[in-house]
């Protein structure tokens, strides 16, 4: 959950950057003000997938000042 869509949208791009394909979702998807990642999972992915994919994530949650 991020909250805002700028910041959602923002975030689908740089992970896409990585090589981690996600869906930033917003206002009339989500109700307004609960933007957020859509990530989809599934037997195929290995456990170093996933590994790689929160990597991805922490990394640019901390460019973007998401996560401290």
């Amino acid at each position: 959950m991020l909250g805002d869509a700028k910041v959602a949208t923002e975030m689908a791009r740089r992970l896409l950057e990585k090589g981690i394909y996600v869906i930033g979702f917003s206002f009339p998807v989500v109700p307004e003000g609960k933007a957020r990642i859509r990530v989809q999972l599934s037997a195929a992915h290995s456990e170093k997938h996933i590994e790689q994919a929160v990597g991805a994530f922490t990394a640019v949650a901390r460019e973007m000042g998401v996560l401290r």
